[in-house]
């Protein structure tokens, strides 16, 4: 794994392509094998975040601080994704991981009331925003839905997602992100063949 990582310079909005939550928060970081890129530079990344994933309306003052446990928890959940279900042999980071994801569930959820027009508020800070993402991963991990997690076929691409398809072959995080880009690769191949 390289040291450094990538920043990406211009990202408006974020992918939500992986089904869940905190599969989504675990996508802000992404080719982790390879160049990857941090999607997450700053705390007005991280509101741009919470407002895509459509966490709160306004998440208050974000700070560095904020922006730093966020994505603890980012990597805690995409290291527990990664190495479900947890065996007696796990390692140490691991197991901080699940007290990191366990700890994080623990904290408050976004409070949503209606206005009077009838339209959703939802409020909270920070610790909303981690309490509902350790709750989405807590949910994930512990049901039935863990079966039908995957990660992307893409070789460089590390996003998980929850395969939602009916016939549960889905291969790629997102078409416009992947799945297009190896059906253009694909057919440059059979093209060069045929010459």
């Amino acid at each position: 794994m390289l040291d450094a990582t990538w920043h990406h310079e211009n990202v408006d909005d974020f992918v939500f392509v992986s089904g869940r939550l905190s599969l989504d928060l675990a996508g802000t970081l992404l080719w982790r094998r390879s160049r990857r890129i941090e999607l997450l530079r700053s705390p007005e990344d991280l509101r741009r975040w919470i407002h895509q994933a459509a966490l709160l309306d306004a998440p208050g003052p974000l700070d560095t601080r904020a922006l730093s446990r966020t994505c603890r928890l980012r990597e805690a959940v995409y290291a527990l994704v990664r190495a479900w279900p947890l065996t007696s042999d796990a390692d140490s980071e691991v197991r901080e991981a699940l007290a990191e994801v366990n700890e994080a569930a623990r904290l408050p959820l976004p409070r949503h009331q209606l206005d009077e027009n009838g339209h959703l508020v939802s409020t909270g800070g920070i610790d909303e925003v981690l309490g509902a993402v350790a709750r989405d991963a807590v949910d994930l991990l512990g049901g039935t839905d863990f079966a039908r997690v995957r990660e992307c076929s893409n070789e460089d691409c590390t996003r998980l997602f929850e395969d939602l398809s009916r016939s549960g072959n889905r291969r790629w995080c997102g078409m416009a992100e992947c799945g297009n880009r190896h059906k253009v690769a694909n057919y440059r191949k059979r093209r060069q063949a045929a010459h």
